[in-house]
This record gives structure tokens, C-alpha cells and sequence, in this order.
């Protein structure tokens, strides 16, 4: 794909995260229970809708489970309800929790709203930039951030709601949280911000500021340096122990995945610089796979044994 079919494509679809993974053989039939929140209110950000996926043998025992936050709900269970396709997530976790590869959750998919790019950009990363740069960001994101609102929806509002109401495992060690594309970043953030919550996220095709046009040459390598530079800072005076944390990145090589290498490997550097090893930290590359949820579908097994292993590291 050239560069100006790649603004058009842009221009005429929203950033929503995909990338290309291993589909399973053969058709897995959907499993466990799943209920709709409608307009569910917050003092912070707007109403919204929440999917519960209870998994299977949920309502016939007594046992609690541990609870992954995803967001862009809408996109992860119900292709008539997705935007751009469906994520399959309760097909992958029925396969993977029957083969013993995963650990059953409750998963908690919270839906978008118009105000998606605001809400799920971290206000930090923002408000760290030269001004220049911060009011260029704005301007793509639609305004300043809402993400520390959304987070508080998540952390001191929808939380103990799903631990008052269903038979969870509260703690660090069993909360965890992903998303794709800006849901990948706010999943990173989530974790930065609300480290005595969230015990690890999986950002996939984490989508990193990209200047597409309008800078070209020294302009668009010193935007883009000192955006890396000044986010890597954060992050790095942001992340929580990498003892008691987990944290997973991916992407792939094709469409808006292709620009993220240089942004990707850096904040990869910090990580790892910041003393997290191969059993607490993922940073994985998949050829072909694309910005899209086709591709997430395809990988999902990846992300989610990663979070759900059965013989994970305990925090």
C-alpha cells in the first residue's frame, strides 16, 4: 500500500487496532454467558455500554475468577454489534480454557463512545510535550485527553461494581487489562496510573503519535525523535514493578503496523532497560499482519495465554 492510498484509508476509517495471528483449525462453537449493561453512568466520561463474558461452568459452581478489562467492547464478542469485525474473544477463551492453555476469566468488554481518541490517549504522555508538538497531538486526538476520567470509571466506578456482582478474584495478581491500537495505549497507561489494580495489560498494535504528512525529511525524523524521547521518559519514570507486574506488547508490518517499529523498539528499550525480563515482558513482531480486528482475531491465542497462563509468574 502506498502512502496516499494510506491517508485516503485513513482518512475514511477511524483507528481501531488489528493484527494478523494464527487462526485456529476449524470452526470453535461460542461459550459461557454473556450479558449486555446498557448507558451505564459515570461521574467522569459519558455513558456507555459493557459486554460480561462469563465462561463456561460459571453458573453451575462456586469458584471465582480472575477478570480481564477490554476496551472497544463493542468489537469483541457479536460480529453484528462490531464496527470493523470481530475480535472472536469468547471462542478463543473456550478453546484455550478447555485445552488447558489458559486460565477462565470473566471478561469485562467496555464499549467506545465518539469521544474514543480523548479517552483512550494518555493524558501524561500529552502534557510531557513541548507545546508545539502537544497542540499538533490535540488537534488529531479532537481536544485535550480524557483518559484519567476513563480510568477512574474503570478503577473507582465499573470495578467494584463487577466485583460486588459476580464471583471474582479482586486482587492485582488476578485484574488485568488490553486493548488494541489507542486501547493498546490506555491498556499501558491503565497500568502506569492504577499499578495497586491492574497486575498486567497486553497492548496490541499499540498505535504511537504518526505524522503522515506535512513533514517530511530532518522535520519529520527530529517530530518524531523527540516525541519517542519524551515519551520513553515517562514511561520509564511511570512504570510499576516489574516484580509484581506483566506487560505484553505486539504489532505487525502491514498497513498503519508498518510505522510503528521505530516508536515500538525504543519504548521496547525502556522497558526492558527498566529491568523487565523475557518472563514478565513480550515484545512480539508478526509479518503480514495488519492495522485491523481480523488480524487481533487472528493472534488473539498469543495476548491471552500471555495474561491467563496456568503456570504465570505469581506477582
Amino acid at each position: 500500500m502506498n502512502r496516499r492510498t494510506l491517508l485516503a484509508t485513513l482518512a475514511a476509517t477511524p483507528l481501531a487496532g488489528s493484527v494478523l495471528a494464527q487462526t485456529p483449525p476449524g470452526p470453535v462453537p461460542a461459550s459461557g454467558r454473556l450479558i449486555e449493561l446498557t448507558d451505564v453512568a459515570s461521574a467522569h466520561v459519558g455513558a456507555r455500554n459493557v459486554t460480561i463474558w462469563l465462561p463456561p461452568g460459571y453458573e453451575a459452581g462456586t469458584d471465582r475468577y480472575p477478570v480481564l478489562y477490554m476496551h472497544d467492547g463493542q468489537n469483541l464478542f457479536d460480529p453484528a454489534k462490531a464496527n470493523f469485525g470481530e475480535w472472536g474473544v469468547d471462542e478463543h477463551l473456550t478453546r484455550l480454557i478447555a485445552n488447558g492453555q489458559a486460565r477462565a476469566p470473566i471478561v469485562v468488554g467496555v464499549w467506545n463512545t465518539p469521544l474514543r481518541l480523548r479517552e483512550y490517549v494518555p493524558a501524561d504522555l500529552i502534557t510531557a510535550l513541548p507545546d508545539d508538538i502537544r497542540q499538533t497531538l490535540l488537534g488529531m486526538y479532537g481536544g485535550a485527553p480524557l483518559s484519567d476520567g476513563y480510568l477512574r470509571f474503570l478503577v473507582d466506578e465499573l470495578k467494584p461494581v463487577i466485583d460486588r456482582d459476580y464471583r471474582t478474584l479482586p486482587g492485582r495478581s488476578d485484574t488485568m487489562i488490553s486493548g488494541s491500537s489507542m486501547g493498546g495505549l490506555i491498556s499501558l497507561y491503565a497500568m502506569m496510573k492504577h499499578p495497586q489494580v491492574f497486575g498486567a495489560a497486553a497492548c496490541l498494535s499499540t498505535h504511537w503519535p504518526l505524522r503522515l504528512e506535512r513533514l517530511d525529511g530532518d522535520a519529520l525524523a527530529q517530530w518524531r525523535e523527540t516525541v519517542v524521547q519524551t515519551w520513553s521518559r515517562v514511561i520509564a519514570d511511570g512504570l510499576p514493578d516489574p516484580a509484581t507486574h506483566r506487560l505484553y506488547f505486539d504489532r505487525g508490518d502491514e498497513t498503519l503496523d508498518q510505522f510503528y517499529a521505530f516508536f515500538q523498539t525504543r519504548i521496547d528499550e525502556t522497558v526492558r532497560g527498566a529491568g523487565w525480563g523475557p518472563e514478565r515482558f513480550q515484545s512480539l513482531v508478526f509479518p503480514g499482519a495488519e492495522h485491523n480486528e481480523k488480524s487481533w482475531n487472528s493472534r488473539l491465542d498469543v495476548p491471552l495465554t500471555f495474561l491467563l497462563s496456568p503456570t504465570r509468574v505469581a506477582s
